[in-house]
């Protein structure tokens, strides 16, 4: 069957079974809305913005085990998209992202709408093409969604010229694909796996530190079912939440900067660190200088080779599919003939529940003015801790994190690399297309809500009955906080003025508005939201208490023992 490149395109989308297309038209990629414009099987999503249409289909990769598709014109098209592109990178997303291009022949010749989009995007995607042929296109998306998916997932780009979405061939998609210089490594080394199952069962102050790995690798389950077959303490990261129940007793909450007392003390103070899937990023074990004074063994299990030993000095490497590596793990310890020593757990759990003792956690609420973690513990009430919350990046990003239980994976998704601003109302988008009918919660603050607030007209056209929780403290919170903290309390331009009455804005848009000022309306407010406004966008605006800081915390370059319990510490 004889095709244009841009119906090639378009067949190869359906051949991958894609739903949703997120995207933007433009003069480089007029050929290939046309060709799309001429089918039913695959459903475009016309955003505001290109770094919308990346950031939402973005949020449907990570909601879903599926791979998220954009679709974006050459020049300002692609730059726009960039910042979405590296977002994805940074947290690992199985996305293609395919972009227009200048026809063939006016490349490098500064031609309108041209820019290097492969070059621009190299460091920030697993791997990009540039098309020069249309009897390749078909070959070349092929690769493009097997390399999105396998290994360690990643963000992947097709860049095509537009002549050749024009120029015909034969269309035939290829059934597998075989990549010589790509082969990653899926089933972990059993003399490791050996070594690692004997580590556990001889510790005596054992932890598991689980990262995103564990979600991206639908491993929760496997998981699950070896802490508890183990008996240990479990920490997941800001990526990982989700990956073990929260209200679970044997989880002690999120490590690192913003992580519990209790988790950041066992995390250091361990013999036998279990890491799955997690890459002892500076933000989690702050200094390893630091980290590294107390002597442990630590087993660390990656489908990336190139994760293992970057940070911390590892003792037993194990690379492989976290499920197959964690199943053969549950294997071996049912098998064994021995079990950890109870004594020894018994006197680790005794410190363990002496640090959690500290109740961290806790916060000093108040009748006159809402606290924003009082907001989103009364959203995991609403929603019986099961809708998908995202968020943005900020105060309101820790506050979420944690406060709101996530016992299943897939239900919070979050910018943890790049820490992207305007990520939560697209997320929010592409969540809401993947699950109709789940309840979909975006927790933002004033200032990150407004870099993609144009979205609002994108919920408006497709009916997303999402709800914003905006916990408008009036500051670039985070930055305040550590103006507050670390810079005299010199606030450089992060009070944010003249703010718009978001009530009003998401009323300009057909949404419902809702102001809420004082606590004890807070409880009403999310329940008229998620019964009454059911199959309603409503904005929920919070005045938040604009001196609250996030707790505990440690400093950048400090270690996890340096932590910051609350404002009495300073």
């Amino acid at each position: 069957m004889v095709l244009t490149g841009a119906e090639i395109v378009i067949r190869c989308l359906q051949e991958e079974k894609v739903e949703y297309v997120f995207g933007y038209p433009g003069g480089a990629v007029l050929y290939i809305y046309d060709a799309l414009f001429q089918q039913e099987q695959v459903r475009h999503v016309l955003v505001r913005h290109e770094q919308a249409a990346v950031h939402a289909a973005d949020g449907f990769a990570r909601s879903t085990e599926k791979v998220g598709v954009a679709l974006v014109t050459s020049g300002p098209g692609a730059t726009n998209a960039v910042t979405g592109i590296a977002t994805a990178f940074c947290d690992s997303i199985p996305m293609v992202i395919i972009s227009g291009q200048v026809p063939t022949a006016a490349i490098g010749q500064d031609a309108f709408q041209e820019v290097d989009t492969v070059g621009i995007t190299r460091p920030c995607v697993k791997h990009n093409f540039l098309v020069k042929d249309v009897r390749d296109i078909a070959a070349t998306i092929k690769k493009a969604f097997y390399l999105a998916k396998t290994g360690r997932p990643g963000p992947v780009l097709v860049d095509i010229p537009k002549d050749i979405t024009i120029a015909k061939c034969d269309f035939e998609y290829p059934k597998e694909i075989s990549m010589r210089s790509y082969s990653p490594v899926v089933k972990g080394h059993q003399g490791q796996i050996k070594k690692a199952v004997q580590l556990l069962l001889e510790a005596k102050r054992p932890m598991i530190y689980t990262g995103g790995g564990v979600v991206l690798a639908n491993a929760a389950e496997q998981l699950t079912k070896l802490t508890r077959l183990l008996g240990f303490p479990v920490t997941n990261t800001l990526m990982g939440l989700g990956g073990y129940p929260a209200s679970d007793r044997q989880y002690l909450g999120m490590p690192g900067m913003h992580g519990t007392y209790e988790a950041n003390m066992a995390m250091h103070y361990s013999d036998v660190l279990l890491a799955v899937g997690a890459r002892f990023d500076d933000r989690v074990i702050g200094n390893p200088a630091n980290f590294a004074e107390e002597p442990r063994k630590i087993i660390h299990i990656d489908i990336d080779p190139s994760s293992i030993s970057k940070r911390v000095k590892v003792d037993v490497p194990i690379v492989g599919d976290l499920k197959d590596v964690l199943d053969e793990m549950i294997r071996q310890l049912e098998a064994a003939p021995t079990r950890p020593d109870a004594s020894n757990l018994a006197a680790w759990w005794k410190q363990v529940e002496d640090w959690r003792s500290r109740k961290c956690m806790e916060y000093k609420n108040s009748d006159e003015i809402i606290k924003p973690q009082f907001v989103v513990q009364k959203l995991w009430e609403v929603t019986g801790g099961d809708a998908i919350v995202t968020s943005d990046v900020g105060q309101h990003q820790m506050w979420a994190s944690q406060y709101y239980r996530f016992d299943k994976p897939r239900r919070w998704l979050n910018s943890g690399g790049l820490g992207t601003m305007g990520v939560g109302l697209p997320y929010a988008m592409g969540a809401q297309f993947a699950h109709p009918d789940m309840p979909v919660a975006c927790v933002t603050g004033e200032a990150s809500i407004q870099m993609c607030i144009q979205e609002l007209s994108t919920c408006k056209q497709f009916r997303l009955p999402i709800k914003i929780c905006n916990l408008n403290n009036r500051y670039l919170g985070m930055v305040r906080q550590w103006q507050q903290l670390f810079h005299g309390g010199r606030y450089s331009e992060s009070y944010m003025d003249s703010l718009p009455d978001f009530a009003k804005l998401a009323s300009a848009y057909g949404h419902v508005g809702i102001r809420v000022d004082k606590p004890a309306d807070v409880e009403g407010a999310l329940r008229e939201a998620f019964t009454t406004h059911k199959n309603d966008l409503v904005f929920l605006d919070f005045q938040v208490d604009p001196t609250e800081n996030v707790y505990p915390m440690v400093q950048g370059g400090k270690g996890l023992t340096e932590m910051i319990l609350s404002a009495e510490d300073l």
